[in-house]
C-alpha cells in the first residue's frame, strides 16, 4: 500500500517560557476571584497548566495552583476539590476556564459570611508565562515520517501541538489530529490523539504513547 504524503508538512515548533510575577496577590478568596477576572489568560494558563508542560510528575488527580493552595494554605477542602475536579484541558479556550474556575469559587462563597485569610507570607502570587514559540528542524510529510520525528522533538514541542495552541488561540482540535486527519485522511487516529489524557503521562509516556498508536497504524498497513 503505497504511503500518502501531505500536501502541507507538518512543521514542529517549540516553546519556551520565562515566568515572571504579576505584583498581584490574594490573602482570601474574595480577592482571589477579584485577581483572577482581571488577570491576563497567559496567567489562567500558567496556574492551571505548567505541570503538563513541564511534564515532571503522573498525577492521578488533575492539579492545579488554585486548587492547591485553597485546600493546603486556606484550608478549605470542599473547594479545593471542587476546583481539583475541573477538567483544564477540556476546554476550548482560556476563557472559559477561567469562568468556570471563577463560578465554583463564587458558588462556594455564596452562603458563607466569614472568609479564612493566608497566614503572612502563605498569599497566593499571581504568576504569568511569556512565551516564545519557536520553529524547530524537525518536519513530516507522512506517518512514518510524523513517527520518527516525534521520537526527536522536545517534550516542550508535544506538549504544544497536544493541546497548549488549542488553549491559547481557542478551538476544538489538537495540531496533530487536525494535520493527521486533514492532511493524511487518519480520521481513526486522528480521533485517537484526541481521546489522548495528558494528565496520564509523562513527557517520555505521552511521546512513546504517541509513537506506538502510530506504528500500530503503520503495522496494519502491511497486513493482508
Amino acid at each position: 500500500m503505497t504511503e500518502r504524503v501531505a500536501t502541507e508538512p507538518f512543521h514542529f515548533w517549540t516553546r519556551l517560557t520565562l515566568t515572571k510575577l504579576t505584583g498581584r496577590r490574594a490573602v482570601d478568596l474574595a480577592e482571589l476571584v477579584e485577581h483572577l477576572r482581571a488577570v491576563p489568560l497567559s496567567v489562567v494558563f500558567q496556574h492551571t497548566h505548567h505541570f503538563l508542560v513541564q511534564h515532571q510528575y503522573l498525577s492521578p488527580e488533575p492539579p492545579n495552583d488554585f486548587a492547591f493552595w485553597v485546600s493546603n494554605v486556606l484550608q478549605e477542602d470542599e473547594l479545593g476539590e471542587r476546583l481539583a475536579a475541573i477538567d483544564t484541558v477540556s476546554f476550548d479556550h482560556l476563557r472559559e476556564l477561567r469562568d468556570r474556575i471563577m463560578a465554583v469559587i463564587e458558588g462556594y462563597l455564596e452562603p458563607r459570611q466569614a472568609l479564612r485569610t493566608a497566614p503572612a507570607g502563605e498569599e497566593f502570587h499571581f504568576m504569568d508565562a511569556v512565551s516564545f514559540l519557536l520553529p524547530t528542524r524537525h518536519r513530516a510529510a507522512s506517518l512514518a515520517e510524523f513517527a520518527e520525528a516525534l521520537g526527536m522533538v522536545g517534550g516542550a514541542s508535544i506538549a504544544y501541538h497536544l493541546f497548549e495552541s488549542r488553549l491559547r488561540n481557542g478551538g476544538q482540535e489538537n495540531d496533530f489530529s487536525r494535520w493527521l486527519e486533514g492532511e493524511l485522511g487518519e480520521r481513526e487516529l486522528a480521533a485517537a490523539v484526541r481521546g489522548l489524557d495528558p494528565y496520564s503521562y509523562t513527557a517520555d509516556g505521552l511521546r512513546h504513547r504517541l509513537t506506538g498508536m502510530i506504528t500500530q497504524r503503520l503495522r496494519s498497513r502491511l497486513e493482508p
